[in-house]
């Protein structure tokens, strides 16, 4: 204190760093604990915003090589006549494909695949490469008349270049192994690997059948084109004309929209844990500053004001914030070279990293305004300090003004709102992420303190000495409770919700084993094979599960208006995949387990053919703005068909079955143009791929799903989204770890003399340990066990309102993340503790002291 300014009123700012530094270094062992769950929070938000701006950035810069030329234009069907106009109005494409799914038989091995044929002609891709081993396949094999066939396919049948692939009834050398091709999905290759063949065999397959699921794509090179304009003028018409035109930019944007919703979700995650790492530092901040209150009010006995003495203490804070912030982004900017290992075949593109200065800002900015907002509170109460407190013991230091509080509170608030809003960008969503995050805080706070509450109303007089004591210790003046609780709830509910909402996904998908539940379909299968396919399937001693037939048809009008003047009509409300979709209809006399009727009555026969009753799904009435009574005419193939919509019905979309958006009744599509989808069950691999062999020598162009396959590609999915998911939150349980490891060394500093006195009276170490486990074993089993069951109300609700399922608890998160989280929360209590048992009670005396 010798070196104060006399002048301490009109101390400079100067004097105030001064102070805020010498003042600092003597309790920087207490903050940098609580400077580290910062760090750790600001990393997880600056490594997913770099993230996703680099991703949307590459997505911009490959859109080309993603489609492999400038813009297409696409269609369901071939081209007609208007289609062609406009096609040779643009210069006329480039190159042009032909793609459909199929099943592919290898005659080396006798396995058979269902495969996604590209046929293609031309110079595509004309950016981007084709990427094959041997390189030079990808030049060779149009004029080779070879097939290219995805390199994981290869490795899994065992395949090699020079053998050979049959599609329907064209036999194909295999020129090479595909491993990368502009325009093919990454996740869907995984059940359908892509296979590419000269254009000129695809008639020769003899696969394009009625009901085959064909697509037309012609590619155009004009690298000076207004895409904007030409979309705005060319798309429109193409409209009408049941065809489509997609730029490589509007490829790019949808692309970047898509990963940055789960982006956004990411960064919920990762603001969390820096919300806990606050709360952490507000706990820190709260016991620092009230041992700091003497020498608070030394300074005012000095002379020094009420601003100058709150000044020092947020001059301290405000550099904590500012080094958490500088330490924060740059491991932020080292964690996200991460993401690319842990998203694997998920990206779209190769991502090059890129850092933004405008990240790097927001990460500094917002460890110092974090630190700041919620270290304010315990702030204020310095502001209050009387100089007497130096001279004697005063248990409180003054009241803070409610006023000066309440502004802090909703300062926090709006800084919460509006940082969320930065990342949603939607006010609803904003505001229904922080009344989440208020609601799960809440929750959890209040679970600590009626469970202090209740320990001290029914306290247990008659139990031992330790576990008596221990129970004292979560309700004695300072104690850690609310903060250890907080710290360990979140990040258990964070884990455990994640962990339910991903069964809730696979149980919605997951075959019933026990039913007859069908988990093979068969598709494209033409009116003069259906006899031969159901006795095949019979043959192999398998169950016919169903067989259902399909017509395909659109739209014309609906309520008398035609589709082409809908299209036009800038107010209609009605959705655009109604008016261009091609809807594949089937025809029934009942509905389905799947099915529940809402509105209407159900008619399974067809009594008046001039105005036909049909059942449709409640999404379809609800974007087709249409309700029961309402006309619709149908283009079934050249022929005008009208109805009425009969009842509505809520379809479960979700079960792994054939659920149609339109059902027509018995007695009026029966001699349309159709073709049949046929399901089965099988036990196992072996009798699957026995069935496949047979049907696919004798019928080529039925395509054969096996459900299975599905099943266990969209759980792998989910296991990546899972995985990468468990690893931001990873960073809530790192969070709360260290702000565990913080208050337990701030506590430790409480309970020093505790210690000593139990020792100086007769207390055992064995006992001092003994009394620390079990408290720190309570606070464990309280934060973990109310994450877990407020993860389940979590959970049960999103089964309820969002996936419509009913929601089964796992007992995992009970069995592995309650002990061993509680294990966790012990380890780092006595780990910490130690050092004061071992050591005798004058020697921590005099360490203490000096």
């Amino acid at each position: 204190m010798n070196k104060i300014n006399p002048n301490i009123n009109t101390a400079s700012f100067g004097w105030i760093i001064k102070m805020a530094w010498r003042d600092g270094k003597a309790g920087k062992k207490k903050l940098a604990l609580f400077m580290a769950s910062i760090i750790l929070g600001i990393a997880a938000v600056v490594s997913i915003q770099s993230f996703g701006e680099n991703l949307k950035a590459n997505i911009a810069m490959q859109s080309k090589s993603l489609m492999g030329s400038d813009f297409k234009i696409d269609s369901n069907n071939p081209p007609n006549e208007e289609v062609v106009k406009i096609m040779d109005s643009l210069g006329g494409a480039n190159g042009k494909e032909i793609s459909f799914a199929s099943m592919a038989v290898f005659p080396k091995t006798g396995a058979t695949k269902l495969v996604d044929v590209r046929g293609i002609e031309g110079g595509f891709p004309f950016y981007g490469v084709l990427e094959t081993n041997p390189a030079s396949a990808a030049k060779t094999y149009q004029q080779n008349g070879g097939a290219l066939v995805d390199v994981t396919a290869m490795l899994q049948l065992g395949l090699e270049p020079g053998d050979s692939i049959k599609i329907g009834n064209s036999k194909l050398p295999v020129a090479g192994a595909l491993k990368s091709a502009p325009g093919s999905n990454a996740i869907f290759s995984n059940i359908a690997p892509p296979v590419i063949i000269p254009y000129r065999f695809i008639a020769e397959t003899g696969l394009v059948q009625t009901g085959s699921r064909i697509k037309y794509d012609y590619y155009f090179v004009a690298p000076d084109t207004n895409l904007q304009n030409l979309d705005n003028s060319v798309g429109k018409r193409l409209d009408f004309l049941d065809a489509d035109l997609d730029t490589h930019t509007a490829t790019s944007d949808r692309l970047g929209r898509r990963y940055e919703n789960f982006g956004r979700f990411l960064n919920l995650v990762a603001f969390i844990a820096l919300l806990l790492g606050c709360v952490g530092i507000a706990s820190a901040i709260n016991i620092y500053i009230k041992e700091k209150l003497k020498a608070v009010a030394v300074l005012k006995c000095l002379g020094a004001t009420r601003k100058q003495t709150f000044l020092i203490y947020l001059t301290q804070i405000s550099a904590m914030g500012l080094i958490g912030g500088i330490t924060g982004t740059s491991a932020g900017l080292l964690l996200q070279q991460l993401f690319p290992l842990l998203l694997g075949d998920l990206l779209p593109v190769e991502v090059q990293m890129i850092y933004s200065l405008q990240i790097i800002g927001i990460g500094v900015l917002l460890g110092i305004l974090m630190s700041v907002l919620f270290a304010l509170y315990p702030l204020i109460g310095t502001l209050y300090v009387s100089p007497l407190q130096a001279l004697r013991v005063q248990t409180e230091n003054g009241t803070r003004p409610r006023k000066a509080a309440i502004a802090v509170l909703i300062g926090i608030f709006l800084f919460v709102l509006f940082f969320s809003f930065w990342i949603l960008k939607n006010w609803k969503y904003s505001l229904s992420f922080v009344v989440g995050t208020l609601v799960t805080f809440a929750i959890l706070s209040g679970a600590g303190k009626l469970f202090m509450v209740a320990v001290k109303k029914y306290f247990p007089h008659s139990w031992g000495f330790p576990i008596r004591q221990s129970l004292l210790n979560l309700f004695r003046p300072q104690n850690q409770t609310l903060t250890l609780v907080l710290a360990i709830g979140v990040g258990t509910f964070l884990i455990s919700t994640l962990y339910f909402t991903k069964d809730l996904l696979l149980a919605q998908a997951a075959l019933d084993t026990r039913s007859k539940s069908p988990n093979i379909i068969l598709l494209d299968i033409q009116n003069n094979q259906r006899e031969e396919v159901g006795n095949t399937i019979a043959s192999q001693k398998l169950p016919l599960v169903n067989s259902v037939p399909i017509v395909t048809m659109r739209v014309n009008s609906i309520k008398g208006i035609p589709v082409n003047t809908l299209k036009k009509d800038t107010t209609s409300h009605i959705s655009r995949w109604i008016l261009n979709h091609e809807f594949r209809v089937t025809y029934r006399d009942t509905l389905m387990a799947s099915e529940i009727l809402e509105e209407g009555k159900w008619l399974p026969q067809a009594t008046d053919m001039a105005s036909v009753p049909i059942s449709v799904s409640d999404n379809f009435a609800r974007d087709a703005k249409v309700g029961v009574g309402d006309a619709i005419a149908f283009n079934v193939q050249g022929v005008l068909l009208n109805t009425i919509v009969g009842s509505i019905r809520t379809v479960d979309w979700s079960r792994m079955q054939m659920n149609f958006s339109i059902v027509f009744p018995l007695g009026v599509l029966e001699k349309a143009p159709q073709f049949t989808v046929m399901a089965t069950k099988v036990s196992d691999e072996e009798s699957s791929a026995r069935l496949q062999r047979a049907l696919v020598q004798k019928f080529p162009n039925v395509s054969i799903i096996d459900l299975r396959q599905v099943l266990a590609e969209i759980e792998n999915l989910l296991d990546k989204i899972a995985w990468l998911i468990n690893f931001m939150a990873f960073f809530s349980i790192l969070t709360g770890i260290i702000v565990l490891l913080g208050a337990v060394r701030t506590s430790k500093y409480q309970r020093i003399k505790e210690s000593v006195l139990l020792r100086t009276l007769g207390a055992k170490s064995r006992q001092i340990i003994k009394i620390l486990a079990l408290e720190y074993l309570f606070m464990g089993v309280l934060g973990s066990l109310s994450g877990i069951l407020l993860s389940l109300i979590a959970s049960q609700l999103l089964g309820w309102l969002l996936f419509d399922t009913p929601f089964t608890p796992s007992w995992i998160p009970f069995v592995i993340l309650l002990p061993g989280i509680v294990i966790l929360v012990l380890i780092i209590g006595l780990s910490n503790s130690i050092s004061v048992i071992k050591s005798p009670p004058l020697e921590v005396l005099r360490k203490e002291v000096g």
